[in-house]
């Protein structure tokens, strides 16, 4: 009677281990999915991998490689599709801008959400807002949920609250008002210790003077900040025009330009420079191509993705005739179309000179400045430069991943690394436009979405 007893205990345990074992390989199956047949991008800039299989398994690349198996995995069968990684864009703002206006009030959480799924289905899943954020995105726990993977759409980096001038820039109109605007240097570690405390990913500190609208700020100013900024381990970014400005900046210890150079050719001299001292580069061509090409109708204004983009209100503003003209008869004009060359020509320099070129593109600044399309007409603007596509895609997945310090679990497709992909009906390397051809965006291994165009 005992040992049948005995017998008994070992066959229920028994079976207790079979239902565990049954029920955890039941929910691995589940969290799995076999990519089969891919052309594979991965990110890190060589050539495409043909028929290639990727696996995931709850949200992370577990294997990549040609006849792959996975009992219980879902299959999804990407036979002449391309798998890239998807798109980081470390420039952006978000929140302010709603219909065909750019303020403060329309900072809400349900305008925040839309526009972080607006990213999201052009395959965009992490961006970087510079400097315009408001107490909503961290008393609210918005930014810490958005990394966490716990909200929708595009995970949030921010720098917090920039640095600008008293009455100067950026226009706090444009609800660029929640900004520190130090009136000496003196004032600077106390607001530092301030922002420093919402754990920023990078200081952003406008010094331009907006095409003369404004004063630019005092280089004592910018100097202390880019000081007390590395005293508390925070890098700064800023917001750059002139060459001249960049060459003091780079002296003085700044991270990256968070703009292109554009007045002028840079020279070789600073290009050194900022190799030397790990200087990045965000250029932004999107922001000085929309200065002046609504002057007349772009060629893409009725293509439906980028029509998807826009704000209600948007497009009958940039087709008017009166913004047309407005932007025809601006002072700036051929200044701005000036400005986007020397950015084109700086940017294929610093890139061939080794410098971390990364993608952004001031997106959500304005009505103009579309959200999710302008990051696929940056890389088009970034092979305009002379970048191949190849070159152009690792900026905006490895190059941008490795600029918000989070490459270890983004930016590229890696054993390891999140399953952040966008499936492309056709093959950017043969035309960059092809980033355009969306079919179907994951995150963390989840379809999210099939892209703006169904």
């Amino acid at each position: 009677m005992k040992n049948l007893f005995r017998l008994s205990a070992y066959l229920f345990a028994a079976v207790i281990v079979l239902v565990i074992f049954t029920h955890a390989k039941k929910k691995t199956a589940a969290g799995s999915t076999l990519f089969k047949n891919a052309t594979i991008i991965d990110g890190n800039g060589g050539n495409p991998a043909t028929n290639t299989d990727l696996l995931v398994r709850d949200g992370i690349i577990a294997a990549i490689g040609r006849n792959l198996q996975a009992a219980g995995a879902q299959v999804v069968d990407l036979s002449g599709k391309t798998l890239m990684p998807s798109l980081i864009s470390t420039h952006v703002h978000i929140g302010t801008l709603k219909g065909t206006t750019t303020t403060a009030a329309n900072y809400t959480r349900d305008n925040v959400l839309s526009q972080l799924r607006k990213y999201e289905t052009y395959g965009v899943n992490t961006i970087q807002v510079m400097g315009t954020d408001r107490p909503l995105l961290f008393a609210g726990g918005l930014r810490d949920s958005s990394q966490k993977g716990l909200l929708p759409g595009a995970r949030i980096y921010s720098a917090g609250y920039g640095f600008g001038t008293p009455g100067g820039g950026p226009p706090a109109e444009m609800g660029m008002d929640n900004v520190y605007r130090p009136v000496s240097a003196s004032q600077v570690p106390a607001q530092m210790d301030s922002l420093a405390r919402l754990r920023p990913s990078v200081v952003k500190m406008w010094i331009d003077n907006f095409n003369g609208r404004f004063k630019k700020m005092d280089p004592a100013v910018y100097k202390t900040i880019i000081q007390e900024a590395h005293k508390r381990g925070l890098r700064v970014a800023a917001h750059v025009y002139y060459l001249a400005d960049a060459r003091q900046l780079v002296a003085d210890g700044i991270d990256l330009f968070a703009h292109s150079i554009r007045d002028s050719v840079i020279d070789d001299a600073l290009i050194q420079q900022m190799k030397a001292k790990k200087v990045a580069y965000i250029p932004t061509l999107t922001l000085d191509e929309y200065a002046y090409v609504y002057a007349n109708k772009p060629a893409w204004a009725d293509d439906a993705f980028f029509k998807a983009s826009l704000e209600p209100g948007a497009y009958e503003l940039i087709t008017s005739e009166k913004y047309q003209n407005d932007i025809k008869n601006s002072p700036q004009y051929a200044k701005n179309g000036l400005a986007l060359q020397h950015a084109l020509l700086n940017v294929k320099k610093l890139y061939a000179a080794g410098i971390l070129v990364a993608l952004g593109t001031d997106s959500g600044a304005s009505p103009v400045r579309t959200q999710g399309f302008s990051e696929h007409l940056e890389l088009e603007l970034l092979v305009q430069a002379g970048l191949t596509p190849l070159q152009a895609m690792g900026a905006a997945t490895r190059s941008a991943a490795q600029l918000l310090k989070i490459d270890k679990s983004y930016g590229t497709l890696e054993k390891g690394k999140t399953a952040d992909m966008i499936v492309l009906s056709k093959n950017p390397v043969d035309d960059i436009r092809n980033t355009r051809t969306i079919e179907a965006v994951y995150k963390a291994g989840k379809q999210v979405s099939q892209g703006p165009v169904k």
